[in-house]
């Protein structure tokens, strides 16, 4: 027996984003959830105290927005009762109290909005606005309808709306060009004027090398914020003038990761106490933190290995999205003074267990990996490298059916955390500065020989697979190292010059840190381009791309492919129509899985 790519489909995607909401009967508790069965929509779902689950937003409605491209915090749930959320067809606010259709709050436009948040006390939402999808600012959003209200525009990008309790003061978290969010942001603090709008500001914390993701109000005077100043992301206490700042949790873990998408959340208050979620990329956990006495207590004993970017807590219980290595991610709740975790997502359905691979973590070299063997196969295997995106980002140990797919084929996996990967402190992320093309591509072939001098891995039979800028990585170890046989990259950067011109705004400055800025290092990007470097490829490559990609054109697919051919190497390019930067249909996710799975079948026996 194996997995069939349906399974996958089926099982495929996670929440984005959790809320619990104190009622008289109990906690409920929301999430958004993908239905690739449905076009690849987003639903809202709740799940009520006595465990009932339903959907919140009627059918064909999909709350999802195109916020930096990467989509922010798309819905929160109303006091009472209702949602607000953004609908992906038109890009606008829409409020639905629960019966009839959703009416729409915002005006038709140029316009995105994310990030959503209710301020307690106002009749309204607040959003981070883009217009034409360059330009920012924070707005109010009336709930009956009123026209939207201008709060802030101050950096050129914007996240993290708060009201203080008192509602004097709002914050925001902002940065410019060319930092990326995880480089250097700011903490920002104004008086809000009884007209509604902000005054003057001052930055309470972060800069143009310290990077601060999150924050909220503890009180009047005081926020708390996850920012790097030590090297890693942990949780401070800053005053909201600036004049002073406590780190609540000194130590060599992260309470934080890369905000690609504008919302993330790591903590949540809980009276007192505060929710974290904390650790590295290979165990991510669930904790309280009493930020009186610095006593963190972990709230998960019970196998899970990772948290992602969302949390929230209500009534004594803390509710995120948790996996594990034979679990898929799922809605998980914690109460707060201990007990047994609570799932409150709908169970997917899942392979046997014997066709699971047994994961394991580990360094090769001074580089993170979680090695995922092959079922039924001894001695030296085939493995396939996979390159994770970003690359300001990591894996982690948890079930993948992806990763399960071909293990249980008799491929072995290799996931690689290379330099530049979150979640292992500032000092390994940097690694990848200006060296995009490089580190990465040298981590993975590191990680690749390991496996054949363990003799674990056929070093005739490697190849590499990633999909944006892990396929960028894919195709650069194929035109500028001699250890992969093949590569398969999905929706990939081949041209990065290219790339750094016709790309979205959010991404358009990012290869000034990767590689260097231009036009100052144009020969260090035609050094590294794949596109330029075709013709060094190593062996074949299989390139997916959608058609509706704004990150990612497909232009760069097609150039490179036919860049192999001219120089008498083998390249292939499927396309996807109504696909945009990543696999959200389920009829697409299983054509790519047999295709790949396809491909990786010739080159392994010879045949291609």
């Amino acid at each position: 027996m194996s997995i069939r790519p349906i399974d996958v489909a089926r099982t495929d995607g996670f929440a984005q984003w959790v809320s619990a909401v104190e009622t008289p009967d109990g906690v409920e508790v929301w999430w958004d959830e993908p239905r690739p069965h449905e076009g690849g929509r987003r639903c809202v779902v709740r799940a009520l105290p006595d465990g009932t689950l339903g959907d919140v937003l009627p059918a064909g409605w999909n709350a999802r927005n195109r916020l930096v491209e990467y989509g922010g915090r798309s819905w929160r749930p109303l006091p009472g009762g209702g949602l607000v959320f953004t609908h992906w067809t038109d890009q606008r606010v829409y409020l639905h109290r629960g019966d009839g259709e959703p009416v729409a709050l915002t005006p038709e436009g140029p316009f995105h909005y994310g990030d959503l948040y209710l301020p307690e006390g106002r009749d309204e939402v607040w959003a981070v606005r883009e217009t034409d999808s360059t330009v920012r600012d924070l707005v109010a959003i009336p709930l009956d309808g009123g026209a939207p209200r201008v709060i802030v525009r101050a950096q050129h990008f914007l996240m993290n709306p708060r009201l203080s309790p008192g509602g004097g003061y709002v914050a925001w978290i902002g940065w410019d060009h060319p930092n990326m969010p995880w480089d250097g942001t700011e903490l920002c603090v104004a008086p809000l004027r009884e007209d509604g709008t902000a005054g003057p500001y001052g930055v309470v914390m972060g800069g143009e090398r310290e990077s601060v993701v999150q924050a909220e109000w503890r009180d009047d005077d005081t926020l708390y914020a996850v920012g790097d100043p030590s090297g890693w992301w942990n949780l401070h206490e800053v005053a909201r003038d600036g004049s002073a700042a406590r780190n609540l949790t000194p130590v060599e873990l992260e309470f934080g990761d890369a905000p690609w998408k504008p919302g993330a959340t790591w903590f949540a208050l809980a009276g007192e106490r505060i929710v974290v979620v904390y650790g590295t990329a290979d165990l991510r956990r669930l904790g309280v933190l009493d930020p009186a006495t610095g006593e963190l207590r972990e709230l998960d004993g019970r196998g899970r290995t990772h948290w992602t970017s969302t949390v929230d807590a209500a009534g004594g219980i803390a509710v995120g999205v948790a996996a594990s290595p034979y679990t898929p991610l799922e809605v998980t709740q914690a109460r707060l003074d201990g007990g047994e975790m609570r799932v409150r997502s709908a169970p997917k359905p899942l392979p046997a267990r014997e066709l699971l691979p047994e994961p394991e973590a580990v360094t090769i070299e001074g580089v993170h990996a979680i090695l995922y063997p092959p079922l039924g196969v001894r001695g030296p295997a085939p493995y396939v490298i996979f390159v994770h995106g970003g690359p300001t980002g990591s894996v982690h140990v948890v079930l993948d059916l992806e990763v399960a797919y071909f293990t249980s084929r008799g491929i072995g996996v290799a996931e690689v955390n290379y330099g530049g990967s979150t979640g292992y402190g500032r000092a390994y992320r940097e690694r990848l500065r200006e060296q995009w093309g490089v580190v990465d591509v040298h981590d993975s072939a590191k990680v690749a020989r390991g496996l054949v001098e363990l003799g674990r891995a056929d070093a005739a039979r490697l190849a590499i697979r990633g999909g944006s800028a892990g396929g960028w990585t894919t195709v650069a170890a194929l035109v500028h190292s001699d250890v992969f046989a093949a590569g398969v990259a999905h929706y990939a950067i081949t041209d990065p010059a290219g790339w750094a011109a016709e790309t979205h705004d959010f991404e358009s400055r990012y290869l000034d840190g990767l590689i260097g800025p231009l036009p100052e290092t144009l020969a260090r990007y035609d050094e590294r381009s794949p596109l330029l470097n075709a013709g060094r490829a190593s062996g074949p490559c299989l390139m997916m791309h959608g058609l509706e990609d704004a990150i990612v054109d497909v232009g760069q697919a097609e150039r490179f492919v036919a860049a192999l051919r001219a120089h008498g190497r083998q390249g292939t390019l499927l396309t996807f129509p109504g696909e945009q930067h990543g696999w959200r249909r389920e009829e697409t996710i299983v054509a790519v899985l047999e295709a790949e799975l396809a491909f990786y079948d010739r080159v392994f026996k010879g045949e291609s």
